[in-house]
């Protein structure tokens, strides 16, 4: 028997950060459609995992028997989006495993055994992932959220790929943020969200780097209402309004060093 699961994956956070200096790594997911992990599942005796590390049979088999699904079968994985990219490869990888693998249980499983496998998790797995403020490293909803409006947002990956420890902790307070943007989401005010985004994103980049990141001055080149990043990994995004992207914008995102460049369409009608 062959089974087959897709997972969409994000594309860097519209916020991300501490809410007050002790408190959890919290965030607000930015959609990715156009970049997805997929798994083929075959059934077999043992198990075999063909893919990307770090998805080696030893922790695909313990993320197995914690949702209580056989420890066997063959996996192949595929990826649109690079491991440490910023854009939840593994965590989209680790649900269409579980769902490829015949998982049909509670939500609230499948979060924590993501959870315990990567010890930090994306909200890929909710239904509506870009309307919750999620705290990453405990896989909870700290808030309910109204959906940003649609937008469209042109980008690619820049700077070394870093992957998520669990442990890191090291973000700057973004809790007056978050209440800018769930005023500013609440009547939908797209320009607003983006200024926002462009703030958590210039705080990241001010307290962690890398230096030299060109995303600002293509907002301003271009046009864009704002830009978005992966707060770990490499992935960058302006931000605009559908149908408002400039013919020119993917060659000046590629002049200026972004990589495997994607547009795309995230937000409550995409």
């Amino acid at each position: 028997m062959m089974r087959r699961a897709v997972v969409g994956g994000h594309f860097g956070e519209w916020l991300q950060g501490r809410m007050g200096p002790k408190g959890p790594v919290a965030l607000v997911t930015l959609p990715c459609p156009a970049l997805a992990s997929r798994v083929w599942f075959q059934d077999a005796s043992a198990l075999t995992i063909d893919g990307p590390d770090p998805a080696t049979p030893e922790l695909i088999g313990r993320f197995l028997a914690r949702l209580r699904l056989p420890v066997c079968g063959r996996f192949r994985i595929g990826l649109d989006m690079p491991m440490g990219g910023g854009a939840g490869a593994s965590t989209a990888t680790l649900i269409a495993i579980a769902r490829a693998a015949g998982f049909d249980g509670r939500t609230e499983d499948l979060i924590a055994a993501c959870l315990a496998t990567e010890g930090a998790s994306d909200p890929l797995m909710l239904p509506a992932p870009d309307q919750v403020l999620w705290a990453s490293r405990e896989g909870r909803v700290l808030t309910q959220l109204t959906a940003p409006p649609v937008c469209e947002v042109i980008g690619g990956f820049w700077g070394d790929h870093i992957k998520t420890r669990a442990q890191d902790n090291d973000f700057p307070d973004i809790s007056d943020l978050v209440k800018e943007w769930v005023a500013a989401a609440k009547v939908g005010d797209l320009g607003r969200l983006a200024a926002l985004s462009s703030a958590s994103a210039q705080a990241c980049t001010a307290a962690r780097g890398p230096a030299g990141d060109p995303a600002a001055d293509l907002v301003r080149s271009l046009g864009a209402l704002g830009w978005v990043r992966a707060h770990t990994g490499s992935a960058r995004g302006l931000i605009f309004a559908v149908g408002t992207v400039p013919q020119s914008a993917a060659e000046a995102l590629a002049e200026a060093g972004l990589r495997d460049l994607v547009q795309f369409q995230s937000g409550a009608s995409a």
